[in-house]
């Protein structure tokens, strides 16, 4: 039998957006090499889920629909274009980690389908804050609202390439965080981020240059909050799950969202 010919970067966007969104994109490869360049280009995702959450918002805005409406529209978007999947996903790390189990119950506790106290609440707070912070950036302009969407959302992903990188285990032998658990070089996540970081400051330069710097200080915060969430379920679970991945993305894009909302409007 041939050996399978190396990955392109069409395999890796195709894992990338198949995976992550909803987007009408056949994976036509699900082997390691293929996760390693989708979760490489998963902050390419969020720009397109953060480009269409935020054109509803800004549409809403130019109608008079106010700031509050515009922000509930521009978080609604990437939840209906993730199917749910990192909202549900931070629910379930919430209810593991809040239920004080061992990893393999915690495990277990994670998997069921219903959504437990702590996840509720967690899902909840998560969503108010992001709804706040997004609502307050728009009080400010339609572009710094737009900005603030797009670069949570790409922050988001991009704290999941940084989980997927080498030495990070999996927590289970099955499912999504098995299957990118570890597949991405230190040095290739490390670029990523100095790469979305300083892009994400070019894009709010616009704003002047406090933007500039509130949005590298956003992407850093973001992803400084991910790596907590992301050592303590390390401890919790043994590794990372489909779940943990949902959960991170949505801590970082909260945290994100949150940093570039402070501020004068």
């Amino acid at each position: 039998m041939p050996a399978p010919s190396a990955p392109s970067w069409p395999d890796g966007l195709r894992f990338a957006f198949g995976t992550l969104t909803v987007f009408p994109v056949r994976v036509a490869r699900w082997d390691r090499d293929a996760a390693r360049g989708g979760m490489l280009a998963a902050p390419l995702a969020g720009i397109a889920v953060g480009g269409c959450a935020a054109l509803p918002g800004v549409l809403l805005l130019a109608l008079g629909g106010g700031p509050l409406l515009a922000a509930v529209a521009s978080v609604a978007v990437p939840a209906a274009l993730t199917r749910g999947l990192h909202l549900d996903g931070l629910a379930d790390t919430a209810d593991g980690l809040g239920s004080g189990k061992p990893a393999e119950d915690a495990l277990r506790i994670m998997k069921r389908s219903d959504i437990g106290p702590f996840g509720v609440v967690t899902l909840v707070l998560a969503l108010l804050a992001q709804v706040a912070a997004v609502s307050r950036a728009y009080e400010g302009s339609w572009d710094r609202g737009a900005l603030t969407v797009v670069v949570a959302a790409t922050a988001a992903r991009l704290a999941l390439t940084l989980a997927a990188r080498s030495g990070v285990p999996a927590a289970r032998p099955e499912g999504l965080g098995a299957a990118v658990a570890g597949v991405v070089p230190v040095g290739r996540a490390a670029f990523a981020a100095v790469l979305v970081t300083a892009a994400a400051a070019a894009a709010c330069l616009p704003l002047g240059p406090v933007g500039a710097v509130r949005a590298a200080a956003g992407v850093l915060l973001a992803l400084a909050a991910a790596e907590l969430l992301l050592r303590h379920c390390l401890r919790r679970f043994g590794g990372v799950t489909g779940d943990v991945f949902g959960g991170l993305a949505e801590t970082a894009a909260t945290v994100c969202a949150a940093v570039l909302a402070l501020g004068p409007a």
